[in-house]
């Protein structure tokens, strides 16, 4: 095996980026270099962490071939060594500038990507009641990679922090202040997807489109929608918890609280079963009692009604969200479709924007069909677009600028 960078190079403008975005049994990631703007080198994923059968993929830029590999897994720290073997021997002798992770929780706190510290990590462990599936590991992969490289510097991009600065409104819970002190709120998920979803935004449409009444869904196995005008957050679908909402692949997203002591009382259910009921078992796995993946559920529903009324269970709750948020924001100008279902699944798209025309909402259905960046129809009042996410592109992005503002003051 080749040698492995220890720390980063005394030229703080050589070496690489690693982007790592862990989620409860996945861990992907992306390899950056670049200063203006980030270019991607390679990328991947590890599937199925703590569970049999653990797979490692990795793809270089400008291949078309993948490299695939089975990899001892039990959690997400145990198969770093494996990872940077294999980053090593795809691009030599690594050497890290740094590595950025998302992190799923920011709490009340932070609003901007910091530089990993103890104190940070302290807060963080802190925050562990917040998200028990996910921060432990992260912080978890943080300490195992600070023991590897003890002077590398560590980057922590939120999930939360889009949301950070929802309207008093939108944050609130009805339920006793007291709980409000202690960190029960609002917070809202997938910032990042989003964050970059208004870049794209900016990009491809103008400063004045990313300034309007903007709905952006970020629709795959986990799903969420946001309301946004002049760039702010207003309200968003996900709450305290990434299983609020609308439904999703494995999450019940909004339920009636009274089925908590429902299921208390007439099957015993204990607090952890019922976290795993709704987290686990229920979306539209648990409504088809087939599968979670949507493309699966397409195959199915012909003969199959339990995937039919799970498909359309979902399009339904999308397009109840949008209608909300259009009131939240005085009407519509954009709607953005992202995330797996959202990028892939043109009928999908026409399924949930079919019944808004009330709202302006006007498809093209050539341009939905060829996945076209642009696929509202020319005379649709609401522009409709589909951008295809990269929360590594974006948490790359995010690297080099903590790294250009640790050089400028010399820390």
């Amino acid at each position: 095996m080749k040698p492995i960078a220890d720390v980063r190079s005394d030229d703080s403008r050589q070496g690489f980026v690693l982007a790592l975005n862990a989620g409860s049994s996945s861990l992907k990631f992306a390899l950056f270099d670049g200063e203006a703007e980030p270019v991607r080198l390679l990328s991947g994923a590890i599937d199925r962490i703590g569970l049999p059968g653990s797979t490692f993929t990795l793809k270089r830029l400008g291949s078309q071939e993948t490299d695939q590999a089975t990899v001892p897994a039990t959690n997400h720290a145990s198969c770093l060594e494996f990872l940077l073997m294999r980053l090593c021997e795809a691009s030599g002798n690594l050497q890290f500038r740094a590595i950025v992770h998302r992190l799923v929780h920011g709490g009340p706190r932070y609003a901007q990507p910091e530089v990993v510290t103890p104190k940070l990590l302290d807060e963080l462990r802190r925050l562990s009641p917040l998200a028990p599936e996910h921060l432990p590991a992260e912080i978890d992969l943080i300490e195992a990679l600070h023991s590897r490289f003890p002077q590398l510097l560590q980057i922590a991009c939120f999930d939360t922090a889009f949301h950070q600065n929802l309207p008093t409104v939108a944050r609130l819970l009805p339920i006793p202040r007291r709980y409000a002190a202690m960190g029960v709120r609002r917070y809202g998920f997938h910032g990042l997807s989003y964050e970059f979803l208004m870049q794209e935004m900016k990009r491809c449409a103008g400063e004045q489109a990313a300034s309007g009444r903007v709905i952006l869904a970020h629709l795959g196995n986990g799903a969420s929608l946001a309301a946004v005008r002049d760039g702010h957050c207003l309200d968003t679908s996900m709450g305290f918890t990434p299983a609020a909402g609308l439904v999703m692949g494995r999450r019940s997203g909004d339920l009636d609280p009274g089925l908590v002591a429902y299921l208390a009382r007439t099957e015993g259910m204990t607090a952890e079963q019922f976290d795993d009921l709704v987290n686990q078992k229920s979306g539209m796995l648990g409504v088809s009692e087939t599968s979670s993946d949507m493309r699966a559920l397409l195959a199915l529903e012909g003969n199959d009604p339990r995937a039919a009324e799970a498909i359309s269970l979902f399009c339904y709750q999308v397009k109840k969200w949008i209608g909300s948020f259009a009131a939240v924001l005085g009407g519509l100008d954009t709607l953005v479709f992202s995330g797996g279902i959202g990028e892939h699944c043109e009928s999908i798209r026409t399924r949930i924007c079919s019944g808004l025309h009330f709202l302006g909402v006007e498809l093209n259905e050539t341009l939905n069909s060829q996945h076209s960046l642009r696929i509202s129809a020319d005379g649709s009042k609401v522009t409709v677009y589909m951008i295809r996410t990269d929360e590594e592109l974006l948490m790359a992005r995010s690297a080099y600028r903590v790294l250009r503002m640790t050089t400028s003051t010399g820390s």
